[in-house]
């Protein structure tokens, strides 16, 4: 006698086949779309480089805009170029996962709460890459909810800011998110990160109100961890933790060529 659509034996087996036939179809489609899904991300990353620098206009060819901006590997325990990466593919933010390709980090030397950091990061360079007309630095850090991840550009002296842009985020809306604001963007325009010539300390900061001065801009209304976050992140990002050995060289009028070729040397005699 056939069984009873109604039995449980029945149920389970359909339910059953009705999960892997779904199961299935979604592996197959993550897997068919993973290639377009990658194209995606590096479009969004090249999009943000452009946007970060002033130079994005919408409905633009970002791959021909892109051609124009020189990806290089920096070393961040000497700021100097390193060829050991290829500056294409290297992600430093996966990096940091691994304990030979980073280093740990706590208490004051991680104000921005990595407690892991990248060996190598990637900058981008607008203009001639020997004597760029802006450099593109990846940040990150803790914000109120999470981990903040976006780009400052800062122009060739290593010093003045020229904007900044979050691209992930999970901030509240209307009060933290506000870091993605326009008019508050603007306000880093024109900004100083250190406040002397050898100094490797940063002074850039968001103020508890209004901002003034060559390195505050506006706080944030209602988002104080927020904007504590972004502080903390710059104050990491540009600091000899950082990028602050890097930027000091533009400081300082050091030829970036021949620094490389010391960093060359130097990886050499540690091999």
């Amino acid at each position: 006698m056939a069984q009873s659509n109604n039995s449980i034996k029945k149920i389970l087996t359909v339910a059953f086949a009705l999960c892997i036939v779904c199961s299935v179809i979604v592996s197959t489609a993550a897997v068919a779309l993973r290639p377009m899904q990658q194209l995606n991300q590096e479009l969004d990353r090249k999009t943000n480089v452009l946007r970060v620098a002033n130079l994005y206009e919408r409905g633009m060819d970002v791959e021909a805009a892109f051609a124009e901006i020189t990806p290089r590997v920096v070393n961040l325990a000497t700021g100097e170029y390193s060829d050991r990466h290829d500056p294409e593919t290297w992600d430093g933010f996966e990096a940091r996962r691994d304990p030979a390709a980073s280093r740990t980090l706590s208490g004051a030397r991680d104000p921005a709460g990595l407690s892991r950091v990248e060996n190598y990061a990637t900058v981008y360079l607008v203009g001639d890459p020997d004597n760029p007309d802006q450099i593109i630095l990846p940040i990150r850090g803790q914000g109120l909810w999470g981990l903040m991840r976006g780009f400052l550009a800062v122009e060739g002296d290593g010093n003045t800011i020229v904007g900044i842009t979050y691209f992930e985020h999970s901030e509240t809306p209307g009060l933290g998110a506000e870091v993605n604001n326009p008019r508050w963007q603007a306000q880093w325009e024109g900004k100083q990160v250190f406040d002397g010539e050898g100094e490797l300390t940063p002074a850039i900061r968001v103020a508890k109100g209004s901002g003034s001065g060559d390195h505050e801009v506006d706080g944030l209304a209602g988002a104080t961890l927020t904007a504590n976050g972004v502080t903390n992140m710059l104050q990491f990002w540009l600091s000899p933790e950082g990028f602050g050995e890097y930027l000091a060289k533009f400081r300082s009028g050091v030829d970036q060529e021949d620094a490389q070729d010391a960093d060359v040397e130097l990886e050499s005699e540690g091999a």
